[in-house]
C-alpha cells in the first residue's frame, strides 16, 4: 500500500470511542478504503500507517476471524492490509508489517538505532578462539563458506569477498525491521531487529534478537516453543524448535534445529538435523546429523555425517541399522584435540573404531576401517567401498533432499564416484602396490604411516580399489565410441579438471578452477558477491566436461597409454560389468553374514537382497 490519507473527524471520533487514544493524530494516516470498525483499545505513537481491514485470518485449521487491530500500542509501525495484530502487550516499534499477517500474544517486537538484522557478523569456525573467518549473510552457501574457510589466510582473497559482501548488505537492508506478508506470530516474548519473510512462522518462541528470517515460496521458515535464536540467519524451509537456541549462527536450507539443540558460532547447511546436543564453531555441511544429548561438534568441518553419541565421531561400524557413517573433514579434531584424518565426502571416509588416534596421513586410503586398541593400530583399507552402509548410503541422500529442485541455493553432488574419491582411490592403489612391491609377495603385514596392514587386508584393498576404478571408468565411458576419447577444451586452451580436484562442502571442481576463482576474487576491483555465487553455480553446470576430462586422463594413467581401439573400450565395458557384479555380490554377503550374526530379522534382509537382485538386473548381471 502507497497511498494513505489522513483519518477523517468521523473516523477519529469512532476511534475514540472504542478505546484508541493517539499522541498526534495527524501522525496516524490510513488507506483509501479504510473502516475504523475494527480497531479498539489501540494507542498510537509517532508515525503509523494502517491498510483495511476486510477480510478474515485463518488463526488455526479452519478458524477464521476477522482482521483488526485490538489491545496493542504502535509506534513508527505500518500495518498492512488484512492483518489481524491483537494483545500485544508492551508495544510494536519501528515495524513495517505486511498483508494478511496474524500477530498475537506478542510482548515486544521493536527495531533499534543501528540494527544489522544478523547479517555481516563474521564468526570464526573450525576455531572457537580464532579471528573469524566467515562472515554470515543472507546470500550465504555450503560453497562460498568453504571457500572462505579454506582460503581465510589470504589476505586480498578476504577483504575483496568482505567489501563484496558489505556492499550487498548495504544495498538491501532497510533501516526498519520488516514483516512479510502471511506471516503467524503467537505467543511470544520477543523480537527486536529481526526480517521475518513472507509465510513464516513464529509461534511460542522466548526471543528472535538480531535475526534474518529469509523464505522462498512454498518453502517458509519455522520458529517453535521456547526458542532464543541471536545474531543468526536462518533460511529458507529451515525449522527451529522445541527450545533451541542459537547465537551467531547461519542455518541454511531446510534445516532442523530440534530438543534443546545450542549452537554458538556454527553453520549449518542444506537438510542438516541437530536434536539434543551443541555445536561450537562447527562447519556443518550438507545432511550432517547429530541427535545425542552427550554430542558436542566442536571444530569440525561436517559432510554427509551423523554424529555419535558422546562425540563418538564414527558413529559405529553398522551395516544395515538406521544410522549412518561418519564423515569428517580431512584434519578435524575432536573434543579432546586429537585428530581423525578422513575425507569429507560421501563415499570417501575411514571409520575409526576404538580409541581415536592421531596419523599423519590416511587421507590416501579412503573406505577404510582404523582400528585401534592402544598397543597397535590396524588400517583395513578399501573395505568399506563393498558394505551394506555404502550401498544404502549413496542411495538415500538424493531422496532425503527436501530443498525445492529450482530454488537450491547450495550445490550438492551426489556421485560417490567422483574426481575426488578417485583421485583418492587411485592414491590408495598406488600406496598399496607400492607397500607390497617393497616389502614382498609373502610378508604377513605391512606398515604404513605407523599403521599396521595385514596381507590379506593389504591385497583385499588393491582389489577394493581396482574395481572402484573399473566400475568409474565403465560407468563414464558407457556409450562412448572411440572417436570420443578426446579432452573437451575451449580452443587451444588446456584440459580443465585432469588433476587433483576438492569439495567445497557438495560442490566438486578441479583445484585449478578453485584457485582461478580464488585469485579472480583477490584482484577484483569492483564485482559483487552475486558474480562470485554465479561463478560457483557455474561450476556445477561444468561438472560433465570436466568429469569427462579427468575420466580421460585416469584412463591414460591406468593403461598406460593414449591409443585405443575399439575392442579396448569392449573391454573396458566388460571389466566395468564383472567389477560391478563383484560389488553388487560383496554387498549382498556382507547383508547376509549379518543377518548370520543374529543382527538383521529375516524380513529385512529379504527386502535388502531383493534390492541388490534388481540392480544386477538392470545392469544385466546374473549371478
Amino acid at each position: 500500500m502507497d497511498n494513505y490519507r489522513l483519518l477523517t473527524d468521523d473516523e477519529i471520533l469512532t476511534l475514540e470511542d472504542n478505546g484508541c487514544t493517539a499522541e498526534n493524530w495527524t501522525d496516524v494516516s490510513v488507506a483509501e478504503d479504510f473502516r475504523p470498525g475494527y480497531i479498539s483499545n489501540v494507542r498510537f505513537y509517532g508515525e503509523v500507517k494502517l491498510g483495511v481491514f476486510e477480510k478474515s485470518v485463518e488463526v488455526s485449521p479452519g478458524f477464521m476471524r476477522h482482521s483488526g487491530i485490538r489491545n496493542a500500542t504502535l509506534r513508527n509501525t505500518t500495518v498492512g492490509d488484512n492483518c489481524l495484530v491483537e494483545n500485544i502487550g508492551n508495544y510494536i516499534n519501528n515495524y513495517v508489517i505486511g498483508e494478511d499477517c496474524h500477530i498475537c500474544n506478542v510482548c515486544t517486537m521493536e527495531t533499534t538505532d543501528g540494527a544489522t538484522f544478523g547479517e555481516g557478523t563474521t564468526i570464526s569456525v573450525l576455531n572457537e578462539a580464532g579471528s573469524g573467518n566467515v562472515v554470515i549473510f543472507c546470500g550465504l552457501t555450503a560453497n562460498l563458506a568453504a571457500l572462505m574457510v579454506r582460503h581465510s589466510r589470504n589476505k586480498e582473497f578476504t577483504a575483496s569477498l568482505r567489501r563484496m559482501i558489505r556492499e550487498d548488505i548495504d544495498g538491501r537492508v532497510p533501516e526498519t525491521g520488516t514483516i512479510g506478508n502471511r506471516v503467524r506470530i503467537t505467543n511470544t516474548a520477543e523480537i527486536t531487529n529481526t526480517h521475518i519473510a513472507d509465510d513464516c512462522t513464529v509461534n511460542g518462541a522466548c526471543r528472535l534478537s538480531d535475526c534474518t528470517l529469509t523464505a522462498e515460496f512454498d518453502n517458509s521458515v519455522y520458529i517453535g516453543s521456547g526458542v532464543i535464536c541471536e545474531n543468526s540467519v536462518i533460511a529458507d524451509g529451515t525449522a527451529v524448535l522445541n527450545s533451541a537456541k542459537i547465537n551467531n549462527c547461519y542455518v541454511g536450507e531446510c534445516c532442523q534445529l530440534t530438543n534443546g539443540f545450542t549452537a554458538e558460532s556454527s553453520l549449518f547447511f542444506a537438510n542438516c538435523y541437530m536434536s539434543n546436543g551443541e555445536a561450537c564453531a562447527a562447519f556443518c555441511g550438507p545432511f550432517s546429523a547429530s541427535h545425542h544429548k552427550s554430542t558436542l561438534l566442536i571444530g569440525g568441518m561436517f559432510s554427509f555425517y551423523n554424529a555419535g553419541s558422546a562425540t563418538n565421531f564414527s558413529n559405529h561400524a553398522y551395516k544395515m541399522g538406521p544410522v549412518h557413517y561418519g564423515i569428517l573433514e580431512r584434519g578435524s579434531k575432536t573434543a579432546s584435540g586429537s585428530h581423525i584424518l578422513m575425507p569429507a565426502r560421501i563415499g570417501a571416509f575411514s571409520v575409526c573404531i576404538g580409541k581415536i588416534v592421531s596419523h599423519p596421513d590416511t587421507r590416501s586410503m579412503p573406505f577404510s576401517y582404523i582400528i585401534a586398541d592402544g598397543r597397535e593400530t590396524l588400517l583395513v583399507p578399501g573395505i568399506n567401498i563393498s558394505t551394506v552402509g555404502l550401498f544404502r548410503d549413496v542411495r538415500k541422500w538424493p531422496r532425503r533432499d527436501v530443498r525445492p529442485f529450482n530454488g537450491r541455493k547450495s550445490v550438492v553432488n551426489y556421485d560417490w564416484l567422483n574426481p575426488m574419491t578417485m583421485n583418492e582411490i587411485e592414491e590408495g592403489l598406488f600406496a598399496l602396490k607400492q607397500i607390497k612391491s617393497l616389502s614382498g609377495d609373502d610378508a604377513p603385514a605391512y606398515a604404513f604411516n605407523n599403521c599396521k596392514i595385514s596381507r590379506n587386508s593389504l591385497l583385499r584393498g588393491i582389489d577394493q580399489y581396482t574395481m572402484a576404478l573399473d566400475i568409474f571408468l565403465a560407468d563414464v565411458l558407457k556409450d562412448k565410441e572411440l572417436a570420443d576419447i578426446k579432452y573437451v577444451t575451449d580452443g587451444d586452451d588446456t584440459p580443465v579438471g585432469t588433476g587433483k580436484w576438492v569439495d567445497l562442502s557438495g560442490l566438486l571442481l578441479p583445484e585449478t578452477v578453485e584457485d582461478s576463482i580464488v585469485n579472480s576474487i583477490s584482484e577484483a576491483e569492483g564485482g559483487s558477491i552475486r558474480m562470485v555465487t554465479d561463478r560457483l553455480n557455474s561450476c556445477a553446470d561444468q561438472y560433465t566436461d570436466w568429469l569427462w576430462n579427468f575420466t580421460v586422463s585416469l584412463l591414460y594413467r591406468h593403461y598406460g597409454q593414449e591409443d585405443f581401439t575399439d575392442d579396448t573400450l569392449l573391454q573396458i565395458q566388460e571389466r566395468g560389468r564383472e567389477a560391478r557384479s563383484k560389488w553388487l555380490k560383496g554387498i549382498k554377503h556382507d547383508a547376509e553374514r549379518e543377518h548370520d550374526m543374529g543382527d538383521v530379522e529375516q524380513d529385512v534382509l529379504d527386502k535388502f537382497v531383493a534390492t541388490i537382485d534388481n540392480e544386477m538386473k538392470t545392469n544385466n548381471i546374473n549371478e
